[in-house]
């Protein structure tokens, strides 16, 4: 796996795991407050969002930087 490849992989890995903990805790307290137990209630939440949230940041980024490209009037690779 070249070092771009492996850039681009931890890139997605901590961008969907911080922008999926910070959505999950918006979400948890809207539902529940802070209650006793919120912590956990947050933990698995922000999990299960992870799970969905880092192949769905892999596909979409690409997508995205190209549509921005377009958009940009730009081209690229």
């Amino acid at each position: 796996m070249t070092p771009e490849r492996r850039a681009g992989l931890l890139f997605g890995f901590i961008l969907s795991g911080l922008m999926s903990l910070l959505v999950s805790a918006v979400t948890t307290l809207r539902a529940v407050g802070l209650v006793d137990g919120v912590g956990g209630l947050w933990m698995t939440g922000w999990l299960s969002a992870w799970v969905i949230a880092f192949p769905t940041v892999l596909v979409v980024a690409p997508l995205t930087r190209r549509l921005v490209a377009r958009l940009m009037g730009r081209r690229m690779g």
